[in-house]
Parts: C-alpha cells; structure tokens; sequence
C-alpha cells in the first residue's frame, strides 16, 4: 500500500512539473515574457451557487486577428469548483468550462491585471428549439417509427383462375408455435 501511495505521488509530483513547464513554454512568445497574470476560477451552478467540482476549464490563448492559437491547457476544479493557473501572459485568453449536465460556456477575456479572477456560472440544458415549423405535428400524423403492415401482402381475396384453382391466394403469415408449459395445470411434477 505504501509503495502504491509513493507511486501516486511521484506521478502527481511529475504531472504538476509539466503543467508548470508546459504553461511557461506556452507564455512565452519569441523570448519576449512581458507582464504575467496569476488567474483564479470559481465555477458554480448559476440556480444555487453551490460550487462545481470537477469541472474542465480550457484556456486557450487568441491571437490578435481573433483566431484561437494552437495548443492550450485544461485544469480540472477542486471540490470548491476551485482552480488556479500562474504564469499567463496578458492578452486575449478563450475560457471554455465544460461538465456533464451542465452548457457549455465560453467567452473571451481580455487579461490585463496581475491577478485576474474569473467566476463562472453554469446554466443547466434548456429546451431544443426548431426553426422548422409544424414539423412536430407531421410527423405524429405519419407515425414515424411505427411500422405498418404491408397492404399488399396481408390480403385474404382469393383470385381464381379459370379452372377454377386459386390463382395468389396471401395470408399473414402463422403465428410461431408456441411450446408447451414445463408442468400443466392438471398434472403434479414427480
């Protein structure tokens, strides 16, 4: 147990080195640093403001013609809907925060500020809406989804030929022959 627990460490230990690297190489644009920003996220649900644990905040920097550059980084919240990045250079930063039952959000930031505070509120899904009128209404009129039977294969008149044969007499097919019960009602298992 202890040898997984110093394995756990290791690797949370390693994780948080590349983070950290990574957000630097990722700050640094031509060598030239220039002023950073130390952001903070809160993110909580927008009908209570209890906080969202877990939730995917993805930084993306925008290049100056609007375009989101390549790369980015994803930080996951605590159970304070808490999460923290140092280290981010001033400009225009994309925040995306995505959890499962919750919209999507997303929306530029112009980050100007030695410390820049970003508190999200997340919305739950509303209702789908159609551009498309009346369609609803076609399509419970046509029972899409229910199957209809054939109206040529399921005809009982009998054609006959001259002679008097039947010529295409179609019936449904028969029902599947079902097996008898393991103990009939009238008799006792032995």
């Amino acid at each position: 147990m202890k040898k997984f627990a110093v394995v756990l460490a290791a690797t949370a230990l390693a994780a948080l080195c590349v983070g950290l690297s990574s957000a630097r190489a990722w700050a640094q644009d031509d060598d030239d640093e220039g002023p950073m920003s130390n952001m903070r996220f809160v993110v909580v649900r927008d009908a209570s403001g209890k906080p969202v644990k877990n939730a995917a905040v993805v930084l993306h920097p925008v290049k100056k013609d609007g375009k989101q550059s390549m790369g980015g980084l994803e930080l996951k919240t605590d159970e304070e809907g808490k999460t923290w990045i140092d280290g981010i250079p001033y400009g225009t930063l994309r925040v995306q925060v995505l959890v499962p039952g919750f919209q999507t959000f997303g929306e530029d930031y112009e980050i100007k500020k030695p410390e820049t505070q970003i508190v999200v509120r997340l919305k739950r899904p509303t209702g789908q809406y159609s551009v498309y009128s009346g369609v609803q209404e076609r399509d419970k009129e046509k029972n899409y989804g229910v199957q209809e039977k054939d109206k040529n294969t399921s005809t009982n008149k009998d054609s006959t030929s001259k002679d008097g044969t039947s010529k295409d007499k179609k019936t449904d097919p028969p029902a599947p022959v079902q097996p008898p019960p393991a103990n009939p009602p009238d008799q006792k298992p032995q």
